[in-house]
This record gives structure tokens, sequence and C-alpha cells, in this order.
């Protein structure tokens, strides 16, 4: 669709932009073709928006890949007994269920909506290290293949849990190596990703647009990048101490040897609770782009959002042995990572908080994208009340690794980090294709899925405060009623998310065409270029007043 770009835009912190020169004139077309054709493309891609487009349709085969995984689990546990895998083999599908949904589907999504909107918000020509963002991408696809492939070597996939604990991970077969590796790749990518979204957020914003008027998502990611640049790292540690036990002879994690299978779970949850907080922050900045846009109102408490964000990613850094409450503490580490926890919950309060308070008298409709975000806010919150519970360390004792373990992540994982996800892609996907999804069928992915995920998962706190411990193929009897309609929900929300797939590719082949601004309270720059957004564009920053 050729349309006209906006004289002026406001962006979130409320300022305006004139951008006479944002699209490249007649002359710049003539000189070079609008954008590479065929394969090359996409493989040579180093333009923000193929890249992203990249990350994005690799984290949704991830999704679908992870999600066939937990569909087998599921449909293990819908009845007592074994039925279909071995428990080896069921474990192997725990696992990797794990690593493809946290490494291959959440944070590579994230990453993809980094790379399309994060230039356009802050009126950047593109990321700052076009090259480097190619090369983060494709260091993903061999990193999936590996894991897949784990599968079908000798012995199979490794099956010590996402977490990879010793001494398990030291005694899995080859699978655990191809693992490993998987995750080096997928390490280096974000480390790679982190440091250029830093540089591009930092160096490439449009004269005049101060840091306190950025929009959310750019403050969400420019700190979710500083936790990924502070944490991968150990865990590439963590994971390469776990090789050397295995292969060289060192016994970091083996107690025969003088090491100590505890100090890994120190490690790695040194790595694991930011991790948990890298998931969680862009989605929060998400849904601070899209619920003022749906409420016509600027976000309330905009500050004390950029505040409450940089005080949970510190936070994040000191609570990681509330993971470990069982191990053995000293009672005084546990009343520290108690209280710790707990306090995390304050600034996560916060925005929850400002969210309310932006719909507070808002003038609301209840597109898509706003259904989502509403629906995250809702089920996040429960979430982040089981995870209060969990904090308290005689309730976690009781239930640790058991099923309401289980329910607490995916509340905050899924119903956190992908319902947000679908929330960002509704709202964006007219500014990608230059045409506006089916809101009907949209309206029906969000009740589904809303509906299927509740019924898949609330059953699961009832499971674990009954005592069914996670990652067992086969259970007592008195557990059947709760699992069985916990398989019925994970199969109506797998269905649905074909829904969406549906949804997405029918927008791309074509559809009512999208204005430059297809909500009316909208905000920001990326509103202001046509939609589709062209392949180059602010080659002249705009000029913000």
């Amino acid at each position: 669709m050729n349309s006209t770009q906006d004289a002026a835009t406001v962006s979130p912190g409320g300022i305006a932009a004139d951008h006479p020169a944002a699209e490249p004139s007649a002359a710049d077309h003539d000189a070079h073709p609008h954008h590479p054709a065929g394969w090359r493309r996409w493989v040579f891609a180093t333009n923000h928006k193929d890249i992203g487009t990249l990350y994005l349709w690799f984290s949704f085969t991830m999704l679908l890949a992870g999600g066939i995984l937990a569909l087998g689990i599921r449909l293990e546990l819908f009845m007592p007994g074994l039925q279909f895998f071995r428990p080896e083999l069921f474990n192997q599908m725990v696992t990797l269920h794990g690593l493809i949904m946290v490494f291959g589907a959440i944070m590579p999504a994230f990453v993809g909506l980094a790379n399309w909107m994060i230039p356009l918000m802050i009126g950047a020509s593109d990321m700052a290290f076009a090259r480097m963002n190619n090369f983060s991408f494709w260091l993903l696809p061999p990193a999936g293949l590996l894991l897949a492939g784990s599968f079908f070597v000798e012995g199979g996939a490794t099956a010590a849990g996402w977490t990879l604990y010793a001494p398990l991970s030291v005694q899995m077969g080859a699978g655990m190596d191809m693992a490993i590796f998987a995750l080096h790749l997928m390490g280096a990518s974000s480390i790679m990703g982190a440091i250029n979204i830093i540089v591009t957020i930092l160096n490439m914003r449009a004269p005049g647009m101060q840091m306190m008027k950025m929009p959310m998502f750019c403050w969400t990611w420019l700190i979710t990048a500083f936790l990924l640049i502070e944490v991968m790292p150990v865990l590439a540690g963590a994971i390469t101490m776990v090789l050397t036990d295995r292969h060289f002879g060192t016994t970091f994690f083996n107690a025969a040897g003088g090491g100590d299978p505890v100090l890994y779970q120190h490690i790695f949850w040194f790595f694991g609770h930011p991790e948990v907080y890298i998931m969680i922050l862009p989605a929060f900045g998400i849904v601070s782009q899209v619920v003022p846009a749906f409420s016509r109102k600027p976000l309330f408490g905009y500050a004390s959002m950029v505040y409450a964000t940089g005080a949970i990613a510190v936070l994040s850094s000191i609570v990681w042995a509330h993971h470990m409450f069982s191990t053995g503490m000293p009672v005084v580490g546990q009343l520290f990572f108690m209280y710790a926890t707990m306090l995390i919950s304050v600034p996560t309060a916060v925005k929850i908080f400002n969210w309310i308070g932006t719909m507070w008298q808002g003038s609301l409709t209840f597109e898509t994208p706003m259904l989502w975000a509403i629906g995250f806010i809702f089920v996040f919150t429960i979430g982040g009340f089981t995870g209060l519970m969990l904090a308290v360390t005689p309730i976690d004792i009781q239930v640790h690794d058991t099923y309401y373990v289980v329910a607490h992540f995916h509340y905050v994982l899924v119903a956190g980090s992908l319902f947000a996800l679908f929330a960002g892609v509704y709202y964006w996907l007219p500014k990608w294709t230059g045409f506006m999804y089916d809101e009907r069928l949209g309206k029906w992915h969000f009740w589904t899925s809303m509906i299927s995920f509740n019924v898949a998962f609330f059953p699961m706190h009832f499971l674990g405060l009954a005592g069914m411990p996670r990652r067992y193929a086969d259970y007592a009897p008195q557990f059947t009623d709760f699992h069985f309609i916990s398989s019925i929900g994970a199969f109506g929300f797998g269905l649905s998310q074909l829904l969406f797939l549906y949804i997405v590719l029918k927008a791309i082949r074509g559809g009512e065409p999208a204005a430059a601004r297809p909500w009316e309270g909208a905000q920001g720059l990326e509103w202001s270029v046509p939609s589709p957004a062209p392949f180059h564009t602010f080659e002249v920053p705009p000029t913000l007043r």
C-alpha cells in the first residue's frame, strides 16, 4: 500500500517529530535496487526488518517443535501406566521441550521483535552492526538442528532436565554433548544480539530523542541486553565444566574427585534466574506499548516503569538460590533468599499497577492486541502470586519438584512471555505486512488459547499440592482426573496455535490495506512510516521537537 507519512508523530514521551526526508529519494532508488531478490536476500540479509522476520519464523518453527514434544508428554500422561513412551524417552522429551522452548522459541522471538521495531521506534536507519546481526541469526538454525538431531544418536537426547543438573548431565550419552554445543551457539547468538541492541539504542537514537522519552519496549530491551551479557557467559562456563568433567578428567561436579554437584546448581541458577527476567522484561515492554494505544491514554507512571525495570534486573541477580532451598542451605541463607525474592515482587507489582492505571478511565477498545495484553496481565498476576508462595521457604520445600512448580513457571512463561508475543505480533502485523489481519479469527485465537491454557495448567497446582512429582512418566491412580483434564487443555492450546499460523499467513497474502497508523491511539515513530514499512526507513534521521 502506498501511504504517505504523517507530517508529525508524537512519541510515548510526548515529543513530536518532523521527518521530511525520512524516506529515500527517487534518485536513491535509481542508484540501487529496493532490496535483493531471491534466496540471497535472506541468506546474506543485513536489513534489520529481514533479520527480524528470520528470527520470528525460526522462533515459531521452534515453538511448533517444542509444542509437539509437549503434546507427546501430555499424551503419555493422559492416563496412568506407561502408554506410548518408555521413561527414558519421556525424560528426553521433557528436557528437549524445555531447551527448545526457552532458547529456540521465546528468546529468538523477542530478539526478532527487537530487530524489527527498535530502529523504527528510535528513528535509526538500521541496527548498529548489520553483518554481526546476520551472523547472530545464522548461528541459531544449526543449534536447533543439533538439539533435534540429538534424539537420533546412540543413547538418545539428554534426559537431565532443561537445567542439565550434574551428576546426571555428566553421565549422559553423545546427545548431551550435542545439547552443550547447541547452547554454546545460542548463547553466542544472544550475546551478539544484546551488544547490537545496546549500541543501537545508546548511539543511534534520532536527534532529540532523550533516554527518558524512549518507548518502554526500547527501555525493557536495553536492560534485558545488559542482563544477557551478564549471565550468558555464566551458563557457558557451567556447561563447559560439564563438558570437561565428561571428557577431560576434571571433577568440578564429581564428589568422588573432590567436586560438588551443588556447585553446578549455584552456577546454573546465577544464570537461570536472570534468564527468567530476560524472557519477561521484553514482554513488559510490549504490554506497555499496547495498553496505552487501546486505552487512548499515555502510559501511566512512565518514569516509575523505567526504574522498576532496572530494579527487577538488579534484584534478579541476587535471588538465584531460591531454586535451591532443598539442598541443605543454612537458615540465614534461606532467610536472605526468601526476603530478596519477596522484594522482587514490588517492582513487578508497580508495573501491573501502572497498566491498570493506564486503563483506568481510558477510552478502551478490545481489539485482539488489547485482549492479549489484558489476558497477559490477568494470568501473569496468577503466576506472580504462585511465585510469591514459592518464595516462602517451608512452602517451597514442600512443593519443590512437583507439578505446582510446573504450573507456576508455565503461568509466567506461556501466559507471560508467549501471550505478550502474541499481543506484539497482532499489534505490529499491519506495519509488517501492509494488511490488517482477520479480527474475528484473532479473537477466536485469543479465547481458545486463554481457555485451553487455563484448562491445561491450572489443575497442575492441585496435582503439585497433592504431591505429584514432575518428570515422571507414570503416576498413582489418584492423580488421573487432573492429568486427564490437563492433557485435554494442552491439546486444545496446541491446536489453537495452528489458527494463529493461518491468521498470519492470511495477512501476509492480502486483506484490508493497513493505514500508516492503523490503531487510533498508537503513538511513536514506527507509526509515521507507511504500511508495510519500506525496506529502508529513516536514512535521514527524523527531527524531533
